[in-house]
């Protein structure tokens, strides 16, 4: 690795105990004092993670001989200065037991990290290109085990890794060194190509998974998406890297691959017939990172075109970039055909109900919630529905508004696919174009240079503001019903509860809700009702004998102290949505769903083949 300036190798040193071997090793380290530091946060998960809390060992050496190394705030290091010696090696011990898509997981049965949570960045050689040498664990144990990472393989370097295997890569930089996961196991492998670039997923976990079945549906996702975008794809190849596991759910994105974490059952299965809920919820998950790797990663707020990875990196748009990434998410298995526009629309209901049962959403605004969710969004407790708008959710509702308003009011010449393309030839990242980051007000202002509109009310109310969105009227001219109704005949409490075994605890008391009129909080432990036992069963056969504004005596134990309260119960919540077609012929709704233009030029024709159902 003498070629490089900047090199990194990483071994499974302890599986058993959950620990990795990291180096790093820099040529012309600072002679005053060498700092390393570790990332708080992965790009993607807006939190404050303190990845350094993982390291415990570290210690530094060069030409063989020790050097002092102290550690100088949370996640910094500074070496002792070196004088006319400049190559430095720091190695540290890193525990790795976060069986999830940010961090790192290691045992005897594979070994998965992201290279934010392993890898000390060395500071003022960010830019610097780097070797990484990927390390096959000791022991005979070990032989089968594999590679699998998008990150370039060192071809022409003595020591290059083979396809899948163990050996030295190279990124232009550190920033691109922690964009791609790495998985190390006896995975299961499957290969296909979407629009001529390489595609692959890698399961590991037990699993049935029938991956003729997968790779059939993620090749028309994938395809679909790089036609949207417009040909070539950004990436020269992309990993979908999964973890199979009794019950998970989760993904993050990355540049050429993301990382999902996912229940084995919501795999396809031999001889499996249709598209259940589960696989359903997989794909549209699968579709949800992909899309990002437009959206958010090559497409990216301003205040992440050079991420400090020290602290939180605040951005407004969050609502764009993760709300508008998830309206496309299912609507991208609408149109590549694998679901028909009956289904979609329950997706979309699912989703307004999801928005309307949280009375959060008239407290903040989608460009607040954005800007806090690093403490709020992603720190959520008791009161979190109550006080924070969810911008996935709200964010893909104002996607469906935008794109309802753009094609009503320009008879579908302009919809938000046209923001969205735009937004990629005027900002997005490429191997022949820089484009500046997206500020506060850019995606309005396409919005209107495309379609001639004055849309900065609709910007106020829906982004800036807490009104409902006028969704109803909006989908009135493409004849689809909204309609309204309650999910239950039973009366309600006015909170959320959670079940542990055979007791009931609330979980949330929601605002301006019975419960919460009466008294009662979250943490509640729900004894009785009228005298009778509380159970999970119990609890909704005790109150659908009742009618709304009947009182009920409930008591509960509060910490260790028994309670008493009087509650008054409200009618039932109306927070079930529907969304019917109208009429069998709607010009508007055929070209919305099936992504199309009115005008008849070159870019008026749907940006895929004619899907094999009729989605009007």
């Amino acid at each position: 690795m003498k070629s490089a300036n900047l090199c990194y190798s990483i071994r499974p040193s302890n599986p058993q105990a959950h620990l990795f071997e990291v180096r790093c090793t820099v040529r012309d380290a600072d002679p005053a004092g060498q700092r390393f530091a570790l990332p708080a946060w992965i790009p993607g998960s807006y939190l404050i993670r303190d990845f350094a809390r993982h390291v415990v060992a570290i210690r530094a050496e060069s030409a063989g001989k020790p050097v002092a190394l102290e550690k100088i705030d949370k996640h910094t290091w500074r070496a002792a200065p070196l004088g006319k010696a400049q190559v430095l090696t720091v190695i540290s011990e890193v525990y790795a037991w976060d069986l999830s898509v940010r961090g790192a997981h290691l045992d005897q049965t594979h070994a998965f990290f992201n290279g934010s949570s392993v890898f000390l960045r060395a500071l003022g050689h960010e830019q610097r290109p780097c070797l990484v040498d990927i390390q096959r664990p000791l022991g005979t144990a070990f032989q089968d085990w594999r590679v699998a990472t998008a990150l370039p393989r060192a071809i022409g370097e003595r020591g290059a890794a083979r396809q899948h295997g163990f050996g030295l890569y190279r990124t232009a930089s550190y920033d691109e060194l922690i964009d791609h996961p790495a998985e190390m196991g006896t995975f299961t492998l499957a290969a296909f190509t979407a629009c001529g670039v390489p595609h692959e997923i890698a399961i590991s976990g037990r699993h049935d998974c029938d991956l003729t079945r997968l790779t059939t549906d993620l090749t028309r996702i994938c395809e679909w998406q790089i036609r949207f975008f417009g040909e070539p794809a950004p990436m020269p190849r992309y990993l979908f890297l999964v973890t199979a596991v009794g019950d998970a759910y989760g993904g993050l994105e990355h540049r050429a691959s993301t990382a999902l974490l996912c229940a084995r059952d919501d795999l396809p299965y031999p001889g499996m017939k249709g598209l259940p809920e589960r696989y359903l919820t997989f794909l549209g998950l699968c579709s949800h990172e992909y899309f990002h790797a437009w959206n958010v990663k090559r497409i990216r707020p301003a205040t992440f075109t050079a991420y400090n990875l020290d602290s939180e990196n605040y951005t407004t748009l969050l609502w764009a970039f993760e709300g508008f990434t998830s309206y496309y998410d299912d609507l991208t298995l609408l149109r590549c055909g694998l679901i028909k526009a009956k289904k979609w629309l329950e997706l979309v209901a699912k989703t307004i109900d999801r928005v309307q049962r949280e009375p959060g959403r008239q407290r903040q605004t989608l460009a607040q919630s954005s800007f806090d969710a690093w403490t709020k969004y992603y720190r959520p407790d008791e009161n979190t529905p109550n006080a924070v708008v969810n911008y996935y959710a709200k964010g893909a509702l104002v996607a469906l508004a935008l794109d309802l308003t753009l094609r009503a009011e320009t008879d579908s010449r302009v919809s938000l696919d046209d923001v969205m393309r735009t937004l990629w030839e005027r900002h997005g990242e490429r191997d022949d174009y820089r484009g500046p980051g997206v500020g506060d007000e850019d995606i309005r202002l396409i919005a209107e240079d495309l379609s001639g509109l004055d849309l900065r009310r609709f910007f106020a109310d829906a982004v800036h503001g807490t009104p409902e969105l006028a969704l109803a009227s909006l989908l009135k001219p493409f004849g689809i019903v909204l309609k309204r109704t309650a999910a239950s005949a039973t009366p309600t409490l006015g909170a959320r509860t959670s079940n542990e075994g055979n007791d009931v605890r609330l979980a949330t008391v929601y605002e301006g809700g019975p419960a919460q009129a009466a008294g009662l909080s979250a943490g509640d432990l729900l004894l009785a009702i009228d005298g009778l036992r509380v159970t999970p069963l119990g609890l909704e056969r005790l109150l659908c004998r009742r009618t709304s504004g009947d009182t009920i005596r409930v008591h509960a134990f509060r910490r260790d102290e028994l309670m008493e309260f009087s509650v008054q119960l409200g009618p039932p919540a109306s927070d079930s949505h529907k969304l019917n077609r109208k009429g069998r012929v709607n010009p508007l709704r055929k070209r919305w769903l099936q992504g199309q233009r009115a005008s008849p030029d070159a870019h008026s024709a749907s940006i895929d083949p004619p899907l094999p159902h009729d989605t009007t």
